[in-house]
């Protein structure tokens, strides 16, 4: 680790994050390179590895910023609201996922590399975040909806999430073949697929 006050490490991880972040968001995760995201930083590459020691631990800790804010915003729910109906709920949800489609898409694509090739306190950081999200959730279920199965809830919902990405968006090269092979698929928003999902899973509660 560098030597440096908290503040100033801290901000160059946000830097470099950031700047992962930037690049994700129009290159695919097998092009970005760690010379390509310490071009996009104010230091040199080589200074990327007092922070992270691999391009999968950066974008861990995307994916741990990502659930940090999104589990911020759901247990905001359960304090701001004294009562929700489950179409509240789910929307409130829904909505909270559509800003995180970077999260989104990291699950269903990258999740597996980024935590195999992550040193284990890295990994650690990350499922304290995760956890993070999931007892957001649970407080809301036990607030909102005490008499539902609140573990079952959690144990479609969070591996329902994974596949959010794929069913909502998709390459020309993809659209084109699903034509090709005559495939009767419809491509639909982030919001409408968890709404729905989150409605379904509440069902006894509406």
């Amino acid at each position: 680790m560098p030597k440096g006050s908290p503040e100033l490490t801290a901000s160059r991880r946000e830097e470099i994050v950031n700047a992962c972040e930037k690049l994700y968001k129009t290159m695919s995760f097998k092009d970005i390179t760690l010379r390509e995201i310490s071009a996009e930083t104010s230091f040199s590459r080589p200074s990327i590895y007092n922070y992270f020691q691999t391009k999968e631990e950066i974008f861990l800790a995307l994916m741990q910023r990502e659930y940090e804010q999104w589990a911020e915003e759901v247990h905001a729910l359960s304090t701001e609201h004294g009562t929700m109906s489950a179409e509240d709920f789910a929307d409130a949800l829904a909505r909270s996922l559509e800003k995180r489609k970077q999260l989104l898409k990291l699950l269903a694509m990258n999740h597996y590399d980024m935590e195999e090739h992550s040193r284990p306190e890295r990994l650690t950081q990350f499922k304290v975040a995760y956890g993070a999200s999931l007892d957001a959730v649970r407080v809301c279920l036990d607030k909102f909806f005490p008499h539902i199965d609140r573990e079952r809830f959690i144990f479609v919902f969070f591996p329902f999430l994974f596949g959010v990405y794929p069913y909502s968006v998709a390459t020309e090269k993809q659209l084109h073949a699903m034509q090709e092979a005559n495939l009767d698929f419809k491509l639909h928003s982030m919001y409408e697929m968890v709404y729905q999902c989150v409605v379904q899973l509440l069902g006894g509660a509406i």
